[in-house]
């Protein structure tokens, strides 16, 4: 008999959380605060467009995610493109991305070049992350590409990605980052990377109709207040003032909330939660009638812009209008993340018409800022060994959220499949 399983968070790892309970045969209820599944990946409505809050792209190397298609059949629906990287330094626009592309660069010795390259090439061919965890990145970085080469392509990305947290970063975490997008390249010169048809939403909502259609619940606008403990096991949850019993529960909201929602762990449980430290993301998403570059990602290193980069996300999937993705990941407690919408706004206007002279107000048709507050946790060196087991000491509890698939960097594929294995791991174990 299928067991009654809570699972919190809909968000691409709650999903897959659920979506596997019902495979085997389970009854999940997946409790989601907002009024859309899909966490970070949801999307909204830009003017008549509906589109992420929050850039989202795929990698050949996606296999969770593919699989996932495949079992729906989706996978027609997902298209592969051949897209462009560049890089703004110096007030010059430059190609970037391949060996060509590197060597051509204007503004490095080639001594820093070779350097970057080989440890680029290098990263992408180790297999074995675990001599690097416990090293911390910034060192690692400078150590192998040398100081010029940190300067020109590395120190703004750690400065405004990262902030004060940039120095304590574990080296396997960016080594993962640098791996991935290494490894989506289908030759030395050309990178693929891919989109689905109808964006996130094609596969998060037929991923909702599927377990709602197989036995499970999906109840949106509803935000778990406590999951209730009792006698070192796990009772129900209440919700909207209501207690529901329930055999077993999978969290997987962003591990900042737990000590809140489950406030009767023990407390050196609850310090380790307390403990993690994330960033927070100020997205602005610009909607215009012509492009800005010929790029899907834009690496910048420029004194008067505070970003490390945009997303000029319409160059991988075809849109109505020109989409642009322009993130300021900046700690929740810094004065910055409590600027006015406007401010991010403004800069991102005056960022985008600096690079593209070209363009003037009139071709702004819209812009909108989307706040997360715990959008990227921080791996320092050791990370995996910082966090509390994934099944807790409380019998039928399990918390996890992206933290958990260190040293993969957050994204869908890895999402579903660390919410697909919970799930096979709680259901294989004692009621």
């Amino acid at each position: 008999m299928g067991q009654r399983v809570a699972v919190l968070g809909a968000g691409p790892m709650g999903l897959a959380t659920a979506y596997q309970l019902v495979r085997d045969g389970h009854h999940p209820v997946l409790f989601e605060a907002g009024e859309r599944v899909g966490g970070m990946a949801a999307s909204f409505d830009f003017s008549g467009l509906e589109i992420e809050r929050y850039y989202h792209f795929h990698c050949i190397s996606d296999h969770a995610f593919l699989n996932v298609l495949n079992e729906l059949d989706l996978s027609e629906r997902m298209q592969w493109v051949e897209t462009k990287m560049g890089y703004w330094f110096e007030n010059r626009l430059q190609p970037w991305g391949n060996p060509l592309a590197l060597l051509k660069f204007r503004g490095l010795s080639f001594t820093a070049k070779f350097r970057y390259g080989l440890h680029a090439f290098l990263c992408t061919k180790r297999k074995d992350w675990r001599p690097l965890d416990n090293i911390e990145a910034s060192g690692w970085i400078r150590r192998w590409v040398g100081q010029e080469a940190w300067e020109v392509l590395w120190r703004r990305l750690f400065d405004f990605k990262f902030y004060g947290y940039g120095g304590n970063l574990s080296a396997a975490w960016i080594w993962s980052r640098i791996r991935r997008i290494g490894n989506s390249r289908y030759s030395l010169f050309k990178e693929k990377l891919g989109y689905l048809e109808g964006g996130s939403d094609t596969l998060l909502n037929s991923m909702k109709a599927y377990i709602e259609s197989n036995g499970g619940e999906v109840r949106l606008d509803s935000a778990v207040n406590k999951v209730v403990l009792g006698d070192g096991a796990v009772l129900g949850v209440e919700v909207a003032g209501q207690f529901e019993s329930f055999d077993k529960v999978i969290s997987t909201v962003p591990l900042p909330y737990v000590s809140k929602l489950i406030p009767d762990l023990p407390a050196d449980i609850i310090g380790q939660f307390e403990a993690l430290k994330n960033i927070a993301v100020v997205c602005v998403v610009a909607k215009l009638s012509k492009p800005v570059t010929e790029n899907f990602w834009l690496n910048i290193n420029d004194p008067d812009m505070d970003i490390p980069g945009l997303v000029e996300y319409s160059n991988l999937r075809p849109l109505s209008s020109h989409i642009v993705y322009v993130p300021f990941y900046v700690p929740g407690e810094h004065p910055l993340f409590l600027e006015p919408d406007q401010n991010f706004l403004d800069k991102v206007r005056k960022y985008i018409k600096k690079i593209n002279p070209s363009l003037r107000d009139e071709d702004f048709i819209d812009l909108r800022a989307s706040r997360y507050r715990f959008a990227q946790p921080i791996c320092e060196p050791g990370h995996l060994s910082k966090l509390p087991p994934v099944s807790l000491p409380v019998k039928g509890l399990w918390v996890a959220d992206t933290s958990y698939y260190y040293p993969e960097d957050r994204g869908i594929s890895e999402s579903i499949d660390f919410g697909r294995t919970i799930a096979r791991n709680v259901t294989s174990s004692e009621v």
